[in-house]
């Protein structure tokens, strides 16, 4: 027979048990999570130049807090040094910024009209601003900006404060906060160099007689070249100052200090690129060194999405393939532009900016040149339909972009980007918007058709990636171009 506790023993036993419980589990320490160091990662790559480079991004305070951000938890996590310098010391997400304009002569300060917006900030930081120009990299996109304007005299006084920070540092990489570096490309790219000598590398680029390396593509200097133009520029600051004040690019006015002293820039062509992802052309062949061919170091006019998408993919390549291995242009195609493109993509804008039909430009014509045209291209801009159609009738054809009446046929290969479906007025020689419309207007728009449509001959995109690839010397793609 079994015996039966009494029911007052059972109740005593039960409570126990749960005490007994929960004291273990609250005097049970969970193992400590052992959170990555910033510059430590699995999927950075390693190399011997690792702790020999300082990357040095300029920025200004008028577009700092939009396009810089998005650095700081992708390419920058796998740089072990790095600088940050603007016109406005502040700290941004716990990164410090430097003011590299603090030490400027007072009396440019006060008399050169570039820097009110420079005082402005001074007096009264960031509150000080009246309004921002987020988009001030570069004459394209903004010459208004007051901080595109004060930026030009930023290059030297950067130069000689990277030096100062890191006097012994073998390569300096000079980028923007739109500039997409790809840090494996770029150690392996450098360590093409003997960095004893005095190196200036970069996308050739010329104002007048001026030769130098473009400011939003990258560029990159080494310590010797360094030291040289830096002493250059201490003991003719005057002088450097003057020129400053007539010019307007301060890519150029350090071309100008390097072309002083001797140094004459290298390029870096097709390793650089001066576009992003959607607006590179894929199948571009200048000089018989087909970009498609070689490992770019970097992209310029990089969006946030876009940099997130090439940083996914730079981890991807770094987890399945051989450290040795760097990832091509046409690797970058294939991994991250090829598998968005579509026969029709709605509120897209490829950029095909080669033959045009519309009104407007069919009155541009000379007799003989309407004559020539056929019925298929008349209609193209009929709808997106019968763009398709002339596109499809032209074999070089390979993609097409129609908005309102308008059809663009291109036979060069390009990403593009989306319009927003609340475009008014659209730039076909910009590449965006001019013109939005309000709420009202766009409720109904939405229910209308696409406003802009982009398309691709799918068939053809295999064939002009094969003869891409025929124009590589070997399997994996081209060398490293070290003039």
């Amino acid at each position: 027979m079994r015996l039966q506790r009494p029911r007052s023993v059972r109740i005593i036993a039960s409570f126990t048990s749960v005490f007994l419980f929960f004291h273990l589990l609250r005097s049970y320490k969970r193992p400590a999570r052992l959170l990555p160091h910033r510059h430590v990662s699995p999927a950075c790559p390693e190399s011997p130049l690792l702790s020999d480079v300082l990357v040095v991004v300029r920025t200004g305070a008028t577009e700092v807090l939009e396009k810089l951000p998005v650095h700081f938890s992708t390419v920058l996590t796998c740089v072990p040094d790095y600088i940050i310098y603007s016109d406005l010391e502040e700290d941004v997400e716990g990164r410090h910024i430097v003011d590299v304009l603090d030490r400027v002569d007072h009396s440019v300060r006060m008399n050169v009209p570039e820097f009110w917006l420079y005082n402005r900030l001074r007096a009264s930081g960031r509150e000080g601003l009246e309004y921002q120009t987020l988009f001030g990299s570069g004459p394209s996109g903004a010459l208004d900006n007051p901080g595109w304007k004060l930026d030009k005299w930023k290059f030297l006084p950067m130069v000689s404060r990277a030096l100062e920070h890191r006097p012994n540092a073998k390569w300096f990489v000079f980028i923007e906060p739109d500039t997409y570096m790809i840090w494996q490309n770029m150690l392996k790219y450098l360590s093409q160099f003997d960095a004893s000598k005095p190196y200036y590398l970069g996308k050739y680029m010329y104002i007048g007689k001026v030769l130098f390396g473009h400011g939003g593509s990258g560029f990159m200097i080494s310590n010797p070249a360094m030291k040289m133009v830096s002493k250059h520029w201490t003991e003719n600051q005057d002088w450097f100052d003057e020129y400053t004040a007539k010019e307007w690019a301060g890519d150029m006015i350090l071309g100008k200090a390097m072309e002083n002293i001797g140094i004459h820039l290298a390029s870096a062509s097709p390793h650089v690129q001066i576009d992003s992802l959607s607006t590179v052309e894929w199948t571009v062949n200048k000089h018989d060194k087909p970009p498609w061919c070689y490992a770019p170091v970097t992209f310029h006019h990089m969006t946030e999405p876009d940099i997130r998408t090439l940083w996914q993919f730079e981890h991807d390549w770094l987890r399945h393939n051989d450290a040795n291995a760097a990832p091509r242009l046409r690797d970058i195609f294939e991994g991250v532009v090829q598998p968005r493109l579509q026969s029709e993509l709605a509120d897209w804008d490829n950029q095909s900016r080669g033959s045009e039909y519309s009104d407007e430009a069919l009155a541009k014509l000379s007799d003989a040149d309407r004559a020539a045209i056929t019925q298929t291209e008349r209609d193209a801009q009929a709808s997106f339909e019968q763009c398709r159609a002339a596109c499809e009738s032209k074999p070089l054809c390979i993609q097409l972009f129609y908005s309102q009446g308008r059809c663009f046929l291109s036979t060069e290969l390009r990403l593009g980007h989306a319009v927003q479906p609340q475009c008014v007025e659209y730039s076909y020689a910009e590449g965006r918007c001019v013109r939005m419309r309000d709420a009202e207007a766009l409720d109904a728009v939405l229910e209308k058709e696409s406003f802009a449509k982009s398309g691709w001959i799918m068939s053809r995109i295999l064939k002009v990636s094969e003869e891409m690839d025929s124009k590589c010397r070997g399997p994996r793609g081209n060398d490293w171009v070290v003039e």
